[in-house]
């Protein structure tokens, strides 16, 4: 046994070996664990790894209070005061447009306007305007009942050509269980028939006419004070339509605007309104672009019905360029609003024969056109 002992003995690894192999390996194994877990150094030739990270961010909506304010595209060179003013403005105008915000959600979203080929092969004013005279006087939507001027219960279209008619397909009307909303913009008095049938109709009826000083009836004055449940009364408002978006939102307190000129979103806006169910609009040589303003920033999914008068007289606001592009523009904001949905009801012709200050014979000064959503 002794000398089994002893040749074991001389085979085993001494003691002092073994405490050098401990270091080693503990370092080897602590680069194994450690090593993958550490940056990656950058030498000649050779391309350093980039870790990513996603990050949820959250919108800060005191961004403003620490921190140099971040500025948006476009508001280079406004003054500090005015950008932290705004800054202190985004929680209450998230609640203002609550409900605009929710009305656009319903809508199909903005649209570009689709600018159309000529008439003709080349600029041609006859071409062009006899495309528009068509287009204007050949209704697209046909309706076994209407609703006529100062007229609330419907009946089969006239043998006579009212001014303007209302479809009223049962599937055109607002459901009967609820509320209904008109709105009218006329300076020259002449949407009294307008008014009576939707208050007959037991609307919530809201007038607008920046030179009104009197009101018959109902609310008056420069605030949008709203009139809910007020079926039949007509509240004035001494306001107009906008077509320029506004550069900055700055909403006071809802039913409260400053200005007396707001685009239609905006005026829908603040009196918690979702849906237009009737409109009537005379805008004196406005109404292209503020066609124009509806049609690119979707306003019109929320229209059920639209009374207008278009002026052909002279180009209108803003509108420039030769007679010939003045018409291709027209026709354009024309194919906008049928891209939106609006059908053409009804087409009634004014009074003259002046289209951009020519006289014509197949045309008309104004007409007064009535359409009804289809895309609702």
């Amino acid at each position: 046994m002794r000398s089994c002992a002893r040749r074991w003995g001389r085979g085993r690894l001494p003691l002092s070996g073994i405490l050098l192999v401990i270091p080693p390996f503990l370092l080897a194994l602590q680069l194994l664990v450690v090593g993958p877990r550490l940056p990656r150094t950058t030498r000649a030739g050779v391309e350093q790894e980039v870790t990513f990270s996603v990050i949820s961010i959250e919108p800060d909506r005191n961004s403003g209070q620490r921190g140099s304010p971040s500025r948006r595209p476009g508001l280079e060179g406004e003054e500090e005061e005015e950008q932290e003013q705004e800054d202190g403005e985004r929680s209450e105008l998230a609640r203002a447009y609550e409900d605009e915000n929710e009305m656009h959600s319903r809508q199909m979203g903005p649209r570009a306007l689709e600018v159309l080929p000529w008439a003709a092969d080349e600029p041609s004013f006859t071409a062009e305007l006899n495309r528009i005279i068509t287009y204007i006087t050949r209704p697209q939507l046909n309706c076994s009942r209407v609703l006529s001027p100062g007229q609330a219960q419907a009946s089969q279209p006239p043998a006579d050509s009212p001014h303007w008619l209302l479809c009223a397909e049962d599937w055109l009307l607002p459901a009967t269980d609820r509320p209904c909303v008109a709105y009218s913009f006329s300076m020259d008095g002449l949407d009294a028939d307008f008014l009576k049938t939707v208050s007959g109709l037991g609307c919530e009826v809201h007038s607008f006419d920046p030179s009104s000083t009197s009101a018959s009836g109902g609310h008056h004055g420069n605030s949008l004070a709203s009139n809910h449940g007020d079926g039949g009364v007509v509240s004035q408002h001494k306001m107009w339509l906008e077509w320029r978006a506004p550069r900055k939102h700055k909403q006071k307190t809802r039913g409260k605007l400053g200005s007396v000129s707001q685009t239609l979103a905006d005026i829908m806006a603040s009196l918690g309104h979702r849906t237009v169910h009737f409109l009537y609009a005379d805008l004196l040589s406005a109404e292209w672009r503020v066609f124009q303003n509806w049609i690119e920033s979707g306003t019109l999914q929320s229209v059920y019905h639209l009374v207008a008068q278009v002026h052909l007289q002279w180009a209108g606001f803003e509108v420039g360029g030769t007679n010939e592009e003045v018409l291709h523009y027209w026709f354009t904001v024309l194919q906008g609003l049928q891209a939106s949905g609006l059908k053409l009801v009804h087409s009634s012709a004014g009074e003259g024969h002046s289209v951009l200050k020519q006289t014509v014979a197949n045309g008309h000064s104004s007409y007064i056109l009535s359409w009804a959503n289809t895309r609702r």
